[in-house]
């Protein structure tokens, strides 16, 4: 079972409410909350489609750009001794740490660069 759907670039949770018997969910990796429910998964599906499209025409009226997910950088918090380890392979096979991070993220999903 997939817990998350996407609709134009936004990736949104799936959630199951036993108490209510409704399925719920918000869209991820953006500050603003947008969220949406259904009583079943179609009705989850076009009320999460409809709660973008109402984000994306409301920023559009507000004349302020929306914002994206997952945009390309974040911090990650590591134990320190990781993090100079990490430093000296990446200086000693003449990468930066960026570079290093983006292969062992891509090495451990098996995708291959673009």
């Amino acid at each position: 079972m997939n817990n998350t759907m996407e609709y134009k670039g936004y990736v949104g949770s799936v959630e199951f409410s036993e108490e209510d018997g409704i399925f719920y969910g918000k869209v991820q990796g953006i500050r603003a909350l947008i969220s949406y429910e259904g009583l079943n998964a179609a009705e989850l599906v076009e009320d999460f489609h409809q709660s973008v499209d109402d984000y994306l025409v409301l920023c559009e009226a507000n004349g302020e750009k929306p914002e994206k997910a997952y945009k390309g950088s974040f911090n990650v918090r590591i134990p320190s001794e990781l993090h100079r380890q990490a430093a000296v392979y990446a200086i000693s096979h003449e990468l930066s740490l960026n570079s290093f991070v983006e292969q062992s993220i891509r090495n451990a999903l098996k995708i291959t660069a673009r």
